[in-house]
């Protein structure tokens, strides 16, 4: 298995990217996704898709609706056509095994794009380094909650919203997480969990039941960016959706990187998110996939790490347009 370290790509001006390799027109790829509930999915199926096309790649899209049998399926129909490619978002890291085993074993080049399958044995696989990208956040977040203490002398109240632990990407996140709670016991009382399962509903429930039952709850981060709309709805008719710099602001931090993120980072109300590149993990699949059917490799096995970053409050002025949600926001995508 070979593991390729690449920087991050900042593509300001353009949600699509280009891919090379000139036998591409030939070519057919199934695309098979397992939701497109978030902006991340949104605008990650769009790239993948909209560049395939305009590249003269024909894209056979199956949608899984959260369902990994069906996805399973879906992708055997997609064998079946005879595809000469697949890329897939699959539903979690254990189904994730099993899709690329049945590809390959069919000699049909495979690359999951963001939520790697737990045995990276198989396959091209492009992945957030979720860990290292969620603990860049959390130390910033970490800072404010210290430079409070020193004024107030009380420690922060944490409260993490972990996603479906089914999916590397959520465990990732979590471990980012208490990498900086443990590493500063002396400011932070006991973390709150609050269960998720990557689902709003879900999500808003949990979290209504743990801030009722600890109201004194002023640190937050959610594992996914796409739940921060969840979190008003819960903390602002308690007095505690505030601004930086107003008394009871609650320090919140997320991770992904989209539109909603950017904005309130703008606003103030959220102190930093954890960024993955989508531009350059969209690219990096395309790339991959296509450069293994041009090459004739059926049973291809490659992880392309997307290192990430943290875009901040501090460093907003200097990085904003390096984080893809904040390109959808100046094209006005939250308007739409």
């Amino acid at each position: 298995m070979r593991v390729v370290h690449l920087g991050a790509v900042a593509m300001a001006s353009a949600l699509f990217v280009g891919v090379s390799g000139s036998s591409a027109q030939a070519q057919t790829i199934c695309f098979a996704f397992q939701d497109l509930e978030t902006e991340f999915w949104v605008a990650g199926h769009k790239a993948i898709t909209t560049t395939l096309e305009e590249k003269g790649v024909r894209v056979i899209e199956r949608n899984g609706n959260e369902d990994a049998n069906r996805q399973l399926e879906q992708v055997r129909d997609c064998i079946a056509q005879g595809v000469d490619g697949v890329i897939i978002i699959p539903q979690d890291g254990e189904s994730a095994v099993t899709i690329v085993k049945e590809s390959q074993e069919n000699d049909v080049p495979i690359a999951v794009f963001n939520r790697p399958p737990s045995d990276l044995s198989r396959g091209l696989v492009v992945v957030a380094d979720n860990e290292t990208i969620a603990q860049q956040a959390v130390e910033f977040m970490a800072q404010k909650a210290i430079a409070r203490f020193e004024v107030t002398g009380e420690k922060a109240t944490p409260l993490i919203m972990v996603g479906d632990l089914g999916d590397p990407n959520a465990v990732g996140r979590r471990d980012g997480f208490f990498n900086v709670m443990e590493k500063y016991p002396q400011y932070f009382n006991d973390p709150i969990e609050v269960s998720t399962e990557w689902d709003a509903a879900t999500a808003l429930a949990n979290l209504e039941a743990a801030v009722t039952a600890n109201p004194d709850v002023d640190f937050l981060f959610t594992s996914s960016d796409f739940l921060f709309p969840t979190i008003r709805s819960v903390l602002e008719p308690r007095g505690k959706w505030l601004p930086a710099g107003q008394e009871g602001h609650v320090i919140m931090g997320g991770l992904d990187g989209d539109a909603t993120a950017c904005q309130l980072i703008k606003d103030g109300f959220v102190t930093a998110t954890g960024v993955q590149d989508l531009f350059f993990e969209a690219e990096a699949a395309m790339d991959a996939i296509l450069t293994a059917i041009d090459a004739g490799e059926t049973q291809p096995n490659q992880v392309i790490e997307d290192p990430g970053f943290a875009l901040t409050a501090a460093n907003l002025d200097v990085r904003e347009m390096d984080m893809w949600g904040c390109v959808l926001l100046a094209e006005g995508f939250l308007d739409q």
